[in-house]
């Protein structure tokens, strides 16, 4: 009695390490984010686990605001032994928000600690006053 139909392309070794776990293809970071608004700012935390301070751009161009981290893969040739897998992570990644165009550089602060890259923004005073609504009278 057969409990499973019999496949002809099944081989353990191919499913095995075909398995994304296996995979030689680099993985896509993605910049994990939390936002949090506070009373005059927001503060935006990303992680960036691996990466160091002098690996990130941060830029604010046409009210939107880029962060952006390479990684060059290491070329060096190990003495004794060559590479079986490589998972570290090598190659750019970046994420983009919208802030706003009244946003410019110096009105945001960034630091790097323990591979979390915190960005403080301050908000504008966005108290613009709204012209009164004026009306048009119809003729006779």
């Amino acid at each position: 009695m057969m409990l499973m139909p019999r496949r002809n392309d099944f081989d353990l070794w191919d499913d095995f390490f075909g398995d994304p776990f296996f995979s030689t293809k680099p993985v896509v970071k993605n910049m994990k984010t939390d936002i949090i608004e506070k009373d005059n700012a927001y503060e935006v935390n990303i992680d960036l686990p691996g990466f160091d301070k002098k690996d990130l751009k941060i830029s604010v161009e046409d009210g939107y605001l880029t962060v952006t981290a390479k990684k060059e893969e290491s070329n060096e040739e190990k003495k004794d032994g060559s590479y079986i897998r490589r998972e570290r992570y090598s190659g750019e990644c970046s994420r983009t928000f919208y802030v706003g165009e009244e946003y410019e550089a110096e009105d945001i602060k960034a630091s790097f600690k323990n591979g979390i890259l915190s960005l403080d923004i301050h908000k504008k005073d966005d108290k613009k006053e709204i012209p009164e609504k004026k009306y048009i009278e119809i003729d006779d």
